[in-house]
């Protein structure tokens, strides 16, 4: 799709930033992104710039609502981090939180390139995970049981909203056997305050770019669980391994290194502790991702969602404290 007109509000925003002059006109390039935000990418004369804005409901078959106050916690989550890890987020340029839409800075796709599109190649670069975990553990660790960020981040609702019921309750009601883990775990999750938590840390919202990953697309942002942030990414690694079945054992040991890197990070509380919180969760999300408001795009084979079923069953039951020991569930589901 070719430059479109954007919305008034929008092209108030550019000019009253100074990015858009009064002369040029206010047109944009739709982008594929998200199923919670329109984005575009709109040529100024300085260059281009991109532009978020959230949508109330959801692009998704389900009905399924949120906040549009949510962009301005993204920017804040954005900026937040920045200060923690520089360059690991994009710069924003402008924000109108009545708009519900903010302006940042455009990363070429010749210099950044989604980490998800490498995956679904097959290209599982552990170390690139690692990177991710050690980023992601640095925004935690800045940000542990400060009462400033616990203020401004008290989202709970859109939390609620956006991730436990669509993830968590969601797939409770679907799957009896397993109801009453799965609420205890959004209990569990929704109870625990201890960092800024991004809320979507997956691989179509990293970007990996000269200095390494860039994290985009933080409008669940919230202070409470980091064994959400973990979890969330650490599945993908699973679940790609129905993807591209060949990068089973790539996928596995980036699994294996972000978790390394990111519990290298943590002293804000016992790193077991956290972990076990987190392989707690992790098989929730896992199941979730099949039978949940939001499933992946690529696991439609039934065989493949009874083995995600069958394993992430398993593991509600008779939950384990160790990542490891999820990851090692899942390789031997895949070798049967």
């Amino acid at each position: 799709m070719g430059a479109v007109a954007v919305a008034d509000e929008i092209a108030a925003l550019l000019r009253g930033a100074n990015i858009l002059s009064s002369s040029e006109k206010a047109q944009g390039e739709p982008l594929a992104g998200g199923v919670s935000s329109d984005i575009w990418r709109i040529d100024t004369a300085e260059g281009p710039v991109c532009v978020k804005r959230a949508l109330a409901k959801l692009k998704v078959a389900a009905d399924w609502y949120a906040p549009v106050e949510r962009n301005a916690n993204e920017v804040a989550w954005i900026e937040t981090a920045g200060r923690i890890v520089p360059g690991a987020v994009p710069r924003i340029l402008a924000h109108d939180p009545a708009v519900g839409a903010f302006a940042m800075e455009f990363l070429d796709p010749a210099r950044y390139r989604s980490w998800k599109e490498d995956l679904r190649r097959g290209i599982a670069d552990a170390a690139v995970a690692a990177a991710v975990g050690d980023a992601l553990g640095r925004i935690h660790a800045g940000t542990a049981d400060d009462p400033a960020i616990a203020a401004r981040f008290s989202t709970d609702a859109i939390f609620h909203a956006i991730r436990l019921d669509p993830y968590l309750l969601a797939t409770a009601g679907v799957h009896p056997r397993v109801t009453d883990p799965l609420r205890a775990i959004a209990d569990e999750t929704a109870r625990t305050k201890r960092v800024l938590v991004h809320g979507d840390v997956s691989p179509k919202n990293i970007v990996v770019g000269p200095k390494g990953p860039v994290f985009l697309d933080a409008e669940c942002a919230w202070f409470g669980d980091p064994a959400f942030d973990l979890a969330f990414c650490l599945n993908h690694f699973l679940l790609k391994c129905l993807w591209a079945p060949s990068a089973k054992e790539a996928f596995l040991a980036c699994f294996a290194a972000m978790t390394a890197a990111y519990l290298n990070r943590v002293a804000w509380e016992p790193p077991a502790d956290l972990e076990a919180r987190t392989a707690r969760l992790l098989p929730g999300l896992f199941l979730a991702r099949v039978d949940g408001k939001s499933p992946v795009e690529y696991v439609t084979d039934a065989g493949d969602k009874m083995r995600v079923r069958r394993v992430a069953g398993m593991l509600l039951e008779d939950p384990v404290r160790k990542l490891s020991t999820v990851s090692a569930a899942w390789r031997k589901e895949l070798e049967e």
